[in-house]
């Protein structure tokens, strides 16, 4: 018996185990970003048993990779595919838009569960109107090839925003977004409603404790027991953060009148090394966080202002992405080590997949929309620059730390 094959054995019994002694830890409902800003992850055949193994049963590229769809195919798992903020111009013309979606979507239907199209990543935060003029043309674009070719029935179009893009979030019931991006974010919430889509956001506790460590508790962002915060608005009580951000997001929305649109955290995770300025970033605190994530997601309840809800999350990421540029975090947010190996002991024991699949410049575009080698991001934001525009925000500083005192408290 090879030692691939022994690795998944190990992966199953510990499974096993947890399942028989009741371990609230499992992964069965929770989704993964599958990200590939590296040269030495193991082929996407490889991954597919990994995947399995752990029980993740959804999956967010950023790309439309023809390497990973094929290799998921007729497995179940569902998937989101990603276009980056750098085809947006080009995918406002409706002939582009369908022969992209022919190209890496129809083709691979049914065999692989492709369900949703993530055009860009955090783009109204850039504050590039250039940029962020194209985002809703382009998803209508991307929509409309959808319905020509009779897939919008089961393949929905969104896109992800930063938590950046909220002017308040503190109490989570007083959540309501930027004035200055009400004109631009208005018309793509008329768009997920009227198209039946989810919202996306990307949310990360860990940017909220690096920015101020001294005063926002650890236990609050890791999910460990504390005492927590009560919201005065609506007396909610709230003992973790990310709960807290999420709800923040609902009254947003139903501030503007989308109260009913569903809400996906299309990103969080933490760190498991960091750089001298990065306090938090370590193993043990990276399994704090996955851990009771999974744990909460498990419990199938939802947050406190949305309690039957279905808590929809996407943890990054699967992989340590060695390429990855920025502070030393943005190459640790991985649960695996590239051979395979957890990074941290979640319960699994990895695989030793072996492999060497290159950095990802497979080209998810058809002619000419190629990738080219010297984008080093495959089209998405680095995690630590969504963080600065968080972080950069002035109205957004004076909110944190609002929240961070009253946590203290």
């Amino acid at each position: 018996m090879d030692h691939f094959t022994t690795h998944l054995l190990h992966i199953s019994a510990a499974l096993f185990l947890l399942i028989s002694f009741n371990s609230p830890l499992s992964v069965s409902s929770i989704g993964i970003n599958y990200g590939q800003i590296a040269n030495n992850l193991p082929s996407p055949d490889k991954v597919v048993p990994l995947m399995k193994c752990i029980g993740a049963d959804k999956v967010k590229l950023y790309d439309a990779d023809p390497k990973v769809l094929k290799a998921f195919a007729n497995t179940d798992i569902e998937f989101v595919v990603g276009i980056g903020n750098e085809y947006l111009s080009k995918l406002q013309d409706p002939d582009a838009a369908q022969s992209w979606v022919k190209t890496n979507v129809q083709r691979y239907l049914p065999a692989t569960k492709i369900t949703s199209i993530a055009v860009g990543n955090e783009v109204l935060t850039f504050n590039d109107t250039s940029l962020s003029d194209c985002l809703l043309p382009a998803m209508q674009s991307i929509h409309t090839a959808l319905v020509n070719l009779k897939l919008d029935s089961q393949v929905t179009v969104t896109t992800a925003h930063s938590l950046a893009v909220l002017q308040t979030s503190y109490p989570p019931s007083a959540g309501a977004f930027r004035d200055d991006l009400k004109d631009s974010i208005t018309p793509i919430l008329d768009f997920l409603s009227k198209t039946c889509s989810p919202f996306l956001i990307n949310a990360y506790p860990f940017f909220a404790y690096k920015g101020n460590s001294k005063e926002v508790s650890l236990d609050f962002v890791l999910f460990q027991p504390n005492a927590g915060i009560v919201d005065s608005g609506n007396n909610l009580h709230y003992d973790n953060m990310l709960f807290a951000q999420i709800d923040a997001v609902y009254a947003a929305l139903d501030q503007l009148g989308y109260k009913d649109l569903p809400v996906q955290i299309s990103e969080t995770g933490w760190p498991s090394k960091g750089d001298d300025d990065e306090p938090g970033a370590s193993p043990e605190n990276a399994k704090k966080y996955n851990g009771n994530l999974f744990k909460v997601v498990n419990q199938t309840k939802g947050t406190p202002a949305k309690p039957d809800n279905d808590l929809n999350i996407f943890v990054f990421a699967l992989f340590n992405e060695n390429l990855k540029p920025g502070p030393t975090s943005e190459r640790n947010y991985g649960l695996f080590k590239p051979d395979g190996s957890p990074a941290y002991n979640l319960g699994f024991s990895g695989i030793s997949a072996g492999g060497n699949s290159g950095r990802n410049t497979s080209g998810a575009l058809p002619p000419p929309y190629t990738l080219l080698p010297d984008n080093p991001n495959n089209g998405y934001m680095s995690i630590s620059s969504a963080g600065r525009f968080e972080w950069e925000n002035s109205m957004r500083i004076r909110i944190i730390v609002m929240l961070m005192l009253i946590v203290v408290v």
